[in-house]
């Protein structure tokens, strides 16, 4: 409705393969703003990797969009594959020449890797995506655990995931947690800015 309208979610619009489509991709992708916080989001989402320095690694972002995030992978000299739902935003990375390998894949789908394919992931501003039922088909908690059980059988043994997101609210922030422990995930939540709403991370 409207509400959702004003809120400026843009989960709350549609679902992300019609709602990332070629104009807003584009726009996502050409303002400077948007890519100065998606490079930080993803240094900071590689930092929390705790990947061992001087040796490059394979990652995987999922959500990878335009392939900013795997902007900063190649610039700390890892390689890196990337999963998005949003044709329109891949062509983009392409366009861009990004460095890495690109699927179009529905991350509530689960992953398609073989298992121990990946020395970590990260993820910048996807996974709150998966807490929506955009068809009638989708079962959020189901989708979030075919998620987290597929992605974590795909990464080496000890490897870390680090997902930067947005939850809506509390109960969303549970469903998440809950089905990634499930899965068989351990660890926690890193909030930045906890003492700012606009700024948390």
């Amino acid at each position: 409705g409207l509400v959702d309208m004003l809120s400026g979610r843009p989960e709350h619009r549609g679902p992300p393969e019609l709602f990332y489509n070629d104009q807003e991709a584009m726009k996502y992708t050409c303002n400077s703003r948007m890519i100065e916080i998606q490079m930080q989001m993803a240094s900071r989402a590689i930092e929390l990797l705790g990947l061992p320095e001087g040796q490059p690694s394979f990652i995987l972002d999922v959500g990878c969009g335009s392939g900013l995030s795997g902007e900063a992978l190649t610039d700390e000299g890892h390689y890196w594959a990337g999963i998005d739902i949003s044709s329109s935003m891949l062509n983009i990375a392409v366009e861009r020449e990004a460095e890495g390998d690109l699927f179009l894949s529905d991350m509530g789908s689960g992953a398609f890797f073989r298992p121990g394919t990946f020395d970590g992931v990260i993820s910048v501003s996807a996974l709150q995506w998966l807490c929506n039922a955009d068809k009638k088909s989708h079962n959020p908690a189901r989708r979030l655990y075919r998620f987290f059980s597929t992605l974590f059988a795909s990464m080496v043994r000890g490897a870390r995931a680090v997902f930067q997101f947005y939850p809506e609210n509390p109960a969303q922030m549970e469903l998440i947690t809950g089905q990634a422990l499930r899965a068989g995930f351990s660890g926690g939540v890193v909030v930045d800015y906890p003492n700012s709403t606009k700024a948390k991370k």
